[in-house]
Order: C-alpha cells, then structure tokens, then sequence
C-alpha cells in the first residue's frame, strides 16, 4: 500500500499536543480559495517552480513527454494542463528551480520516518499528526499508518475537514488519540462558495464523531479576512461548537491567515490572492466571541 505524500515535517511544536511529525497527505476534496497548502490539493504529483532560480537555459523543454515546457524571455513556463507531474524537469535543471512535490511512499516508509524522532514523543508527550490536504481522501493508508503508529507507542491525531463519508470516519478514528476538526463557515451557500463544497456532511460528522467517540476534538477556525471573519459566521460557529455533547470539544484554536500560501501558488504557477492577516486587536475580539460561549480558545495552535 502507497500513499501521496507531499512533505513531512519534524519537529513540530503545533497541531497537537508536544513536539510532533506532521505527516501531509497529498489530495483535498475542498477548494478553499484561502488555502494555505495549495501543493496539497491534487491528487497527483505537481511541478513547484521557483521562477528566481529559473536561468532560461532550457534544457527542461525537451525532456518534457507532453511539451508542457516553453520558454519566455529568460524563463520557463508550464502548461499546467498538460503537465502529469512526471518529473524529468526537474531531474535535469541544474539549478533546482523545477521540483517534484508529491512522493509515493509505503506505510512501512512513511512510519520509518515517524519513528526516527519517537524520543522527542516520549520526552514531550508529542507524536503524529496526519494533515493535508485531506487524509481521509486516502483512508487506507492513513488507517493502516495509524494503526502501525499506535502500535509502536506513539500518540496520533488527525488534522480533517471532516468532508467524508461516516463509514470512513469512524474506521479511521478507532486509531486516533485526538481529533483536529476545521470548521471553516457556518453559512452552507458561503461554504461552497469558497471551499467548493457544502458543509452539511461536515457539521453533521462533527455531530456524530462528538456523540459516539470519546476522543479528545479541538476545533479549528481559520480566520480569513473578508472571507469568514464578520461576527455572524464567528458567533454561529461558537454557537454550533459549544452546543455539541459536552466534554468533546476540549479547545478551540483560532488560526490566522499567513501569506505563505501565497509565494505556494506563485510556484504552482496560479494566481496569487491579496489578503491581510487579521491584527492581534481582531483577534482578542474574536477570542472573546468564543470564550463567551463556555469555550477554551487559543490564538495559534
């Protein structure tokens, strides 16, 4: 069994309790338009170019199985459309201005690197964390590297969207110590206006991960300027989290909007955004919307 991977990032000290490996999967099935993983969304492997680096030498347009490649001016450019992901340019360029994100790795690989730092783990009460993109887009290997990790003694969570369906959930869940649940807008029309999906499933799946599991949740709130920061989406999202069965949602994170995303599509050859990070002031305000609901609410995290 093989997973798409795209990176895999050690010593971590977010997105879960202690010092952490995350593990993230390549593949969403939500289009966000605020995404801070653009690399993660499709579900193959993508060319990265870092146009700084590009010399316009090429050598990367012949090597190219779908002529993909051309180049204006001093640099190379790609037809995304025609691009597979094979790879060949960036195996030639000398400068590494083209690499390869998304890598095809066994469970038995994947828990190879999650064990080279299981000292820190047991020094911090740290672990795994599986993220994305969306692991449950590949549910098997994300059961089977979870279970493997369990088994070594190692404390698992999961980063999701919670954009599936139910059997999938509660398979993947039986070998989770802790659940990171995003709730991204409350309004359903919004929702798929900026995500590309509706949030029925994933409101209705907090409802049930939160009744028939005894597992931790600490929900996840993006705050995007202009997107889902107004007081209506942030007041019926406190709502929502703190009329679910009491005792799951043991913490709120409030996550603010950074800009690395944006240098990501630039490599990935899309068009940029321009959004502002939120400031500290509209965060304590949004902080107090939570805690006014009975909940433990971090900035960051």
């Amino acid at each position: 069994m093989k997973g798409l991977i795209f990176n895999i990032q050690g010593y971590c000290i977010h997105d879960g309790p202690g010092i952490r490996t995350i593990v993230f999967f390549k593949g969403c099935p939500l289009r966000c338009v605020w995404c801070q993983n653009p690399e993660g969304q499709l579900f193959r492997p993508e060319i990265f170019l870092y146009r700084e680096k590009c010399t316009g030498c090429g050598r990367c347009v012949p090597v190219c199985p779908n002529n993909a490649i051309t180049l204006y001016g001093d640099k190379s450019h790609t037809n995304r459309e025609l691009c597979n992901g094979c790879g060949k340019c960036a195996e030639i360029c000398p400068n590494d201005a083209r690499i390869l994100v998304g890598k095809w790795l066994t469970v038995e690989e994947t828990l190879e690197r999650v064990k080279k730092d299981k000292v820190f783990y047991d020094s911090s009460g740290g672990g795994v964390t599986l993220s994305g993109g969306e692991p449950l887009l590949q549910h098997e290997f994300a059961c089977e590297l979870l279970k493997l990790c369990k088994n070594s003694g190692i404390h698992t969570a999961i980063e999701t969207s919670g954009y599936a369906e139910w059997a999938i959930i509660r398979k993947v869940l039986e070998y989770c110590d802790l659940v990171l649940y995003d709730f991204k807008l409350m309004d359903p029309i919004l929702h798929k206006k900026y995500t590309g999906v509706s949030n029925e499933i994933i409101l209705e799946n907090a409802k049930k991960i939160c009744s028939e599991f005894s597992i931790p949740v600490w929900a996840r709130i993006p705050i995007i300027p202009g997107y889902n920061d107004s007081y209506e989406n942030l007041e019926n999202t406190a709502k929502f989290i703190s009329e679910l069965p009491k005792g799951s949602i043991t913490q709120v994170n409030l996550l603010p909007y950074h800009r690395l995303g944006e240098s990501k599509l630039d490599h990935l050859e899309r068009p940029s955004l321009s959004i502002n990070p939120p400031s500290q002031e509209k965060l304590s305000e949004i902080k107090k919307i939570f805690e006014s609901h009975g909940l433990k609410t971090f900035i960051g995290g």
